[in-house]
């Protein structure tokens, strides 16, 4: 194992630890992950050939050592109430107060602020709905890998996901865009 090849992985390490953290939202599971990703990088040197950007290598690893980490969660742990996101909406399912209208999202995306500010919001998310969301959008996984990864039907996994979604954008409301 070559010594670069090692300082270039562990310079890496913070990165995936954000990465893994945001997702999972548990330090010690991310801790978990990261490692195991970088001893499974570490032990596939050779694999590493250089036809793709390590940071990139190293972030798929750990997609899958972050699904692992979901899928032994979601066997251990009950699932969650939304009730805190059905006081958002009235009885039909309309909102009761509607959000704010985004003017500019392209100008505050480039702001590294508002990364901050929307990890804040996702970390605010149930664990369930925030693994369904993070398994969605960042893992880029289908509903029907999801359902089977967290043992539920794709109607749940649809709810999740708006509420995530809404949830989000009320939280960027009040955190971001009002100020």
């Amino acid at each position: 194992m070559s010594n670069d090849f090692r300082s270039r992985v562990q310079a890496e390490r913070p990165y995936l630890l954000r990465y893994a953290s945001l997702q999972l939202r548990d330090a010690h599971a991310a801790e978990d992950a990261v490692q195991e990703t970088l001893l499974a990088a570490l032990a596939g040197e050779a694999g590493f050939q250089s036809r793709a950007n390590l940071r990139t290598w190293l972030t798929g690893i750990l997609k899958h050592k972050i699904v692992d980490a979901i899928r032994k969660s979601s066997r251990e742990a009950p699932a969650l109430s939304a009730d805190e996101f059905d006081a958002l909406f009235d009885e039909r399912g309309h909102w009761i107060e509607m959000p704010t209208a985004w003017t500019d999202p392209d100008a505050s995306l480039d702001q590294k602020r508002f990364f901050a500010t929307l990890e804040l919001c996702l970390s605010r998310l149930p664990q369930r709905t925030a693994q369904t969301f993070m398994m969605r959008e960042h893992l880029g996984l289908e509903t029907d890998e999801i359902c089977k990864e967290l043992a539920i039907t794709p109607t749940h996994c649809w709810v999740l996901l708006y509420r995530a979604r809404m949830s989000l954008r009320e939280c960027l409301n009040k955190e971001w865009f009002a100020r």
